[in-house]
């Protein structure tokens, strides 16, 4: 069982006719991000506040079954990842000591057949920049802390940046 979080938007499409492969991969292809449904929910859901930064407001989780054979992409998000099998790559996510940042990507679309379950998800589960971002000042350059975000200018401020 697999886990793909999306904006509540998108549910009833989704109920209709699946999830569209619209993300890009790490190699250009289309596919779809998710995770293994594992029994913490903090490193299941964890991407839930991240992308809540790119201005949802309500994400829901997706539920689906690929078959234990189909190849994935699996890594953490910062690394080129390996393709696997899709068990044998839950079963990586699983063994990891800080399994925070990791990913699945799924190379097509998930039919709506596939879908097991659309349910909301807690709106505050996760980390948001990076995993063990908290306590660390955030970095003020363009690419981290794009112009009009919320707050970037008062950080820009606090470190000298003369644009502002």
């Amino acid at each position: 069982m697999l886990v793909h979080i999306t904006a509540a938007k998108n549910t009833r499409s989704m109920r209709r006719s699946g999830i569209r492969a619209v993300s890009g991969g790490h190699d250009g292809i289309s596919g779809v991000y998710c995770l293994p449904v594992l029994p913490s929910y903090q490193i299941t859901h964890q991407w839930v506040r991240e992308l809540r930064r790119g201005g949802q407001r309500t994400l829901v989780a997706v539920y689906f079954r690929v078959p234990d054979d189909e190849p994935v992409q699996v890594g953490h998000y910062s690394r080129f990842p390996a393709e696997m099998a899709s068990a044998e790559a839950a079963a990586l996510i699983a063994a990891q000591q800080d399994a925070r940042g990791y990913e699945f990507f799924v190379a097509r679309p998930i039919r709506a057949d596939e879908i097991h379950r659309i349910r909301g998800v807690n709106q505050v589960t996760g980390w948001r920049y990076m995993p063990n971002a908290h306590g660390r000042p955030p970095c003020a350059c363009p690419i981290c802390n794009p112009s009009g975000q919320y707050g970037a200018a008062k950080i820009r401020k606090a470190f000298g940046d003369p644009d502002d």
